[in-house]
């Protein structure tokens, strides 16, 4: 009781909205240039179930999710959303879009029993990570599937990133089984 177990690492992933196909590449290039190689890439989906972000984007944003190669300990979360917000921050100055905010991250973890996502806002449902972060248990995975909460973004709702998502926890619980575990 009084030995906490490390946490097990994790999958890091990260989702990209972003303005046109030039503005997704460049964001993925830089994703896998600063965060590591990614081992997973989904396809590419029109952001079409909300108009949140258009007026930072425009009115045809494109997504799509990286999921990276080397495990992470869940603890960098919020280390690891500074980083993202810095890398939006270079590709809205490099891309020169007409919108402000032309690339948009939203990195997260897969666990096997969960995704989680971090974020710069607080609301109800999420919890205080450090750094002036939040985070969220946005899906958990039971008994086989993706389930949702009523908070959950409608996007991640239609259940239309489900598979990729299931490639991404299998690879994490392929990875995980050939890691050594981690002294407290």
């Amino acid at each position: 009781m009084w030995d906490l177990p490390a946490p097990k690492p994790v999958k890091l992933i990260c989702g990209i909205l972003a303005s046109d196909a030039e503005a997704l590449e460049a964001a993925r290039d830089l994703l896998t240039r600063t965060l590591g190689r990614a081992d997973c890439v989904s396809q590419i989906w029109p952001f079409d179930m909300t108009a949140y972000y258009a007026e930072q984007a425009g009115p045809e944003i494109l997504r799509q999710f990286v999921a990276f190669e080397q495990l992470i300990d869940p603890g960098r979360l919020a280390a690891v959303k500074h980083t993202t917000n810095r890398l939006e921050q270079r590709l809205a100055h490099t891309l020169q879009r007409p919108w402000p905010r032309p690339v948009n991250f939203d990195p997260g973890l897969i666990e096997p029993s969960k995704l989680v996502l971090a974020s710069t806002k607080n609301f109800a449902h999420r919890v205080y990570i450090g750094d002036r972060m939040y985070a969220e248990v946005t899906m958990t995975y039971v008994r086989g599937t993706w389930q949702t909460f009523p908070f959950t973004f409608p996007d991640f709702k239609s259940g239309r990133y489900d598979a990729f998502f299931n490639i991404v926890r299998q690879r994490l619980v392929e990875q995980q089984k050939q890691t050594p575990p981690q002294e407290a």
